[in-house]
């Protein structure tokens, strides 16, 4: 005769999953500048360009989108020499679908890795009009779901057609993040991290702008020009030559 199952319920002889230890927040490294250095290192940047501009040419926020894909490995100079006939010609997805790749890699055939490229900047305007109307989305997550797009275009393009403070941390931004002892990092997540956590709250919005047009201008990859630099009294760098800070005199762009 079968016994009656008990109501109660027996432990279970099989042993519960271990639980997985809480992921530890990540350190970052702290910034060598007190808050008052910090102010005034933005304080003189925003007396150069009151209101940076970036250098890739653009109509829209499509153009603007379509720019920095194809800025990627290469100078913004030259993708300006590639997109101005480009853009006459489709500044909305639906004209850069009716265009076709092939027309569009003739345009773009001097930018590095332009096939790829071109076959990108199709595949996002087909997304765009598939998924947002043929309109650029205002959000990171729908805007790194498109073809060719990563986590720095996507903050270009916040920052630039939509006014979010983001930051766009491209080879200028992390070696004087580093080089500074700005806000330092082994990646670009820990510097893009980093400098948010850092710039104070004022200056942020510009602050990407600044920064990358200082080290593509002043503190240059092979050698930071410092006697041309406003932040040189200010700057820890260990490479710096000179602590004597250049005229702070507004500048254009």
């Amino acid at each position: 005769m079968q016994k009656a199952q008990s109501n109660s319920a027996k432990p279970s002889s099989k042993a519960a999953p271990a639980r997985r230890p809480a992921r530890k927040r990540k350190r970052l490294a702290k910034s060598a500048y007190t808050n008052d250095e910090l102010n005034e290192i933005f304080r003189r940047l925003s007396i150069l360009r009151p209101e940076p501009k970036g250098e890739l040419e653009h109509v829209n926020a499509y153009t603007l989108l379509v720019a920095v894909v194809l800025s990627a490995q290469a100078t913004d100079a030259g993708v300006n020499k590639a997109t101005r006939a480009l853009f006459a010609e489709a500044d909305t997805p639906q004209k850069m679908l009716a265009l076709g790749e092939d027309r569009v890699r003739d345009h773009i055939r001097t930018i590095g890795l332009y096939r790829n490229k071109a076959k990108n900047v199709i595949l996002l305007s087909r997304a765009l009009l598939e998924n947002h109307g043929g309109n650029v989305p205002g959000d990171r997550d729908a805007l790194v779901a498109l073809p060719g797009v990563g986590r720095k275009t996507a903050n270009v393009v916040l920052n630039m057609a939509f006014g979010q403070s983001t930051m766009a941390v491209d080879t200028h931004i992390f070696r004087i993040a580093n080089r500074m002892r700005l806000a330092p990092g082994k990646t670009v997540d820990d510097v893009e991290a980093n400098l948010l956590r850092t710039i104070p709250e004022a200056h942020l919005f510009h602050a990407h702008h600044w920064l990358i047009l200082h080290g593509r201008y002043v503190c240059k990859a092979r050698k930071p020009d410092c006697p041309a630099c406003v932040l040189a009294d200010i700057c820890k760098s260990r490479e710096k030559t000179c602590d004597v800070p250049a005229a702070l005199v507004p500048l254009d762009g």
